[in-house]
């Protein structure tokens, strides 16, 4: 299975950090945020990856090179305007193939097994969906979460109470038939696809943290340095 990691965005919570960084980059303890991401794909064996390109995209490959050093083995979708993340991954799913594929947001942390993401995708086939979604409790900054996972496991758009998109998701490439590359996000992909019942989840209630602001890096650098 192939994964795909997102790390085109600005990064403007992330000023100044981000003027002359992409925010993926941005260290972290021993590795940049996008590090920790692949030796987390890496251990749970998923080690084909993709990873978009934007803000200051030169920097990534130049970063990481194909990934050997890391046990994996990297291509670059790059886009010319940012196409946010259903546009990125659209325009990535010549590189991702035509199975069913792991999506991560560069710029989050979290001790999630990516292991689980395993079951997952078999879950996926077996059932004919075309999404599966990690969802965390609410953070102080994000109160009213996202979506609703119903006591099947199914996610829908209704309900409460709400949990939170981790960002770590995985997808089928059928999730985006008939949608061209364009500037799109992922949220109303996936309701359209809640509305079928075809976007099953679980919940996670472990270490989830959502890199967006210099503070949270630097209270994660402390953190790490000083376990």
């Amino acid at each position: 299975m192939k994964a795909m990691i997102l790390a085109a965005g600005h990064g403007k919570r992330m000023l100044p950090l981000t003027e002359s960084t992409p925010k993926p980059l941005l260290r972290a303890g021993n590795h940049s945020l996008i590090e920790w991401q692949i030796l987390k794909l890496a251990s749970a064996g998923i080690r084909d990856l993709v990873i978009n390109l934007h803000h200051l995209g030169e920097q990534i490959p130049a970063a990481l090179g194909d990934g050997a050093r890391f046990g994996v083995h990297i291509q670059y979708s790059p886009e010319t305007e940012l196409l946010e993340t259903a546009g990125g991954i659209i325009n990535a799913l010549p590189l991702l193939g035509t199975e069913v594929f792991v999506v991560v947001n560069g710029d989050v942390w979290t001790d999630y097994d990516f292991t689980r993401l395993n079951a997952a995708a078999a879950r996926l086939e077996a059932t004919h969906s075309l999404a599966h979604l990690v969802l965390v409790p609410n953070a102080m900054h994000h109160p009213q979460g996202d979506f609703y996972l119903d006591n099947s496991g199914w996610v829908s758009d209704q309900g409460e109470p709400r949990l939170t998109f981790s960002g770590i998701s995985v997808l089928h490439p059928l999730l985006f038939s008939g949608l061209t590359v364009q500037r799109l996000p992922l949220s109303p992909v996936l309701r359209q696809a809640m509305t079928r019942q075809q976007v099953s989840g679980e919940y996670f209630a472990g270490d989830w943290q959502d890199i967006g602001s210099p503070e949270r890096l630097k209270a994660l650098e402390c953190r790490l340095l000083n376990p």
